[in-house]
């Protein structure tokens, strides 16, 4: 697994959608729950960079 994509699981998983993720893939997340991994995973990436 990609780094990327363990954060993105690890957000998942935070947010309660890890067992969703599981079942059925990313796919079929809402565009709301996308959104929201997206927008954590982005501001952890900024975070790091940023030291």
């Amino acid at each position: 697994m990609k780094e990327k994509d363990a954060m993105k699981y690890e957000i998942a998983a935070e947010l309660g959608l890890a067992d969703k993720v599981e079942a059925t893939g990313w796919k079929s997340l809402t565009a709301k729950e996308s959104g929201r991994i997206g927008g954590i995973l982005a501001k952890r990436r900024r975070d790091a960079r940023s030291g």
